[in-house]
């Protein structure tokens, strides 16, 4: 990439950021306004040296010494308002801009298929929306603030300059344009070094996001020490990209001052030899070198502004990949309401894989599921048993063939309307840390009280809500820590009851539980299937001996079908499995025979 590609890139970057301010104009403009008036004062405090020099000093006039103290109160009041409105109101822009952008983000995260949160970590994409969008902030309402303000008081100073010496002034503000040069050089450098320094701090989120989420297994493995290990590398790492953030930021102020201090040397001994010489006042000198030393602060702050541009523009880069990333499952333009599904669910030849290099998971899955019917998805790991029912919420868009709902092509519909229509318990229980009630009603919120007490009573969930100390109202905390394995399920259960959906995907859903646990779960699965289109998926063959159909997947295609009865008579894949589970099985009970012994 050449480097005026990459500078026009840049402008484009920068102009998007730019253009979320537009909505903000008028507050930009008073702000602007407020500005200027306190860059006025500055540039009005520096003409009034040349008057306390050589009106009450040289020439010693009483009347300048008793309103010269009054008009410097007056134009530090004044200074003082114009700064707190301006900053109050740029912060206001900054800080709504940054909730924007926040709230843009997660967003369009929400519309975000599966495949895309397979693909991006967790915690990288917090880290964009905490840690960049905060970047952003500096270089949307920081650099907006900063550069106008700085400009406008630049420009009074300098006017000041220019009136007092015209001469005198070319010297002072030649030393300036040599100053860009190296800080365009120290800002491509600091780009590069953010760009780093966030993408380390996406890891270091990434990194705790496992070990956090998975304590118990580091520390059931006892890997504390490991995890350790490898949090204090990616945090030194990160320790050596922020110092030499640092090491560049620190370079530019001193590059600044030795820059300023040449020009400032050349100032007193030209500006001397005028005084010297007659050919100026001291007042006039003094009011030209200090509008010149306070000119120094608002140029060498631009110049750190370049610094916070950097920053902004590598978070922006990394937050508009996100945004700028489109979904690869969306509603066609014409897309319709499904309607209430009333006939069948059907598979029509479907194929379907993750990406072109692993390869087909589905290899011409045909099956057709009545209204009502419960089917038993059974086979192998890694058959394609919960791919195909991933299919049917369009949680994946698939390859070719076609899913339908009533000879209704799924991606003729909108998907809101199609997910209204399912339910889905899996093996991983996903509950939020909020009360029962919440999580019971999290597919129906509108429900009343009496229906969430009902739905949970026909989850089997009513007795232990009962118990607990604040009932419906108790928060069960993170992925409801607070509850054991089979209440979990069982609460997930009672959501999926109230939501009242005609199609239901049941996934491993009594796979980790203990036996007690299991007949209650069951029980509660019984009422949940009654009357639904049901896609139960199990390992364990006895918990779907009394699916109305069970299909056996291997290898990606459908290879035997039937009742229970039946597939063991055929003596195929099924019955094979059956062998298997019926040994295992047994194997456990004489294990735990031998240990009662």
């Amino acid at each position: 990439m050449s480097k005026k590609t990459t500078a026009r890139e840049e402008a484009k970057l920068y102009s998007r950021l730019l253009a979320r301010v537009k909505p903000y104009k008028y507050r930009l403009v008073f702000s602007m306004f407020l500005m200027a008036v306190a860059a006025g004062t500055q540039g009005a405090l520096a003409w009034l040296v040349k008057d306390l020099s050589d009106g009450i000093f040289m020439e010693k006039n009483q009347w300048m010494l008793y309103m010269v103290p009054v008009v410097v109160i007056v134009l530090y009041a004044v200074k003082g308002l114009s700064s707190y409105g301006q900053t109050y109101m740029m912060s206001y822009v900054g800080n709504r801009i940054v909730t924007e952008f926040r709230v843009e983000l997660y967003t369009h995260l929400q519309r975000m298929p599966l495949g895309y949160f397979d693909r991006v970590a967790t915690g990288e994409l917090m880290s964009r929306i905490t840690n960049d969008v905060n970047l952003i902030q500096g270089a949307v309402s920081n650099v907006v603030t900063g550069v106008f303000k700085d400009l406008f008081t630049a420009v009074a100073l300098i006017a000041v300059v220019i009136y007092r010496d015209p001469m005198l002034s070319i010297v002072a503000l030649g030393v300036f344009p040599v100053c860009v040069i190296p800080l365009v050089k120290l800002g491509r450098r600091l780009r590069s070094i953010s760009t780093s320094s966030q993408e380390t701090m996406a890891d270091v989120n990434v990194l705790l996001h496992e070990t956090i989420g998975g304590a118990r297994i580091v520390k059931g493995f006892c890997r504390e020490d490991h995890e350790a290990r490898r949090f204090t590398r990616e945090a030194y790492r990160l320790f050596d990209l922020r110092m030499k953030d640092v090491s560049t930021r620190a370079i530019s102020s001193p590059l600044m001052e030795f820059l300023g201090g040449l020009a400032i040397a050349g100032i007193i001994f030209y500006g001397g030899w005028q005084v010297i010489s007659g050919q100026s006042t001291p007042g006039t000198f003094f009011s030209f070198l200090t509008a010149l030393i306070m000119l120094y602060e608002p140029v060498k702050r631009m110049s750190n502004l370049n610094n916070e541009i950097q920053n902004g523009l590598a978070a922006a880069e990394r937050v508009y990949q996100v945004l700028d990333t489109e979904p690869e499952i969306v509603d066609a333009p014409d897309a319709i309401q499904l309607p209430p599904m009333s006939r069948a669910v059907e598979l029509k030849d479907v194929h379907f894989a993750y990406s072109a290099e692993k390869g087909e998971v589905l290899k011409g899955v045909s099956l057709l599921v009545p209204k009502g019917q419960a089917v038993a998805l059974v086979g192998t790991s890694g058959g394609g048993k919960t791919t195909l029912v991933n299919l049917l919420p369009r949680f994946y868009e698939v390859t070719s063939g076609a899913v339908l709902i009533d000879d209704l092509d799924i991606r003729r519909v909108t998907m809101r309307s199609l997910r209204r229509q399912i339910s889905i318990v899996t093996q991983q229980t996903i509950l939020f840390n909020d009360t029962v009630r919440e999580n019971i009603a999290y597919g129906r919120p509108e429900a009343s009280d009496e229906e969430i007490v009902e739905a949970a009573r026909a989850a089997y969930a009513l007795d232990f809500i009962e118990r607990m100390p604040q009932k419906f109202d108790t928060r069960i905390g993170e992925a409801g820590v607070m509850l054991s394995g089979g209440e979990r399920q069982r609460l997930s259960i009672a959501r999926a009851i109230l939501a009242d959906r005609p199609i239901l995907i049941l996934d491993e859903a009594t796979s980790s539980l203990d036996t007690e646990s299991e007949l209650y779960v069951q029980k509660a699965l019984e009422n949940l299937m009654r009357g639904r289109t049901t896609f139960v998926i199990a390992h364990r063959l006895s918990t779907v001996q009394r699916a109305d159909r069970i299909v056996v997947v291997s290898g990606g295609k459908i290879v035997e079908e039937g009742r229970h009865e039946e597939l063991l008579a055929n003596g195929g894949l099924y019955c094979k499995l059956h062998r298997m589970q019926f040994q295992i099985d047994s194997g456990l009970e004489g294990l735990e025979s031998a240990g009662d012994a």
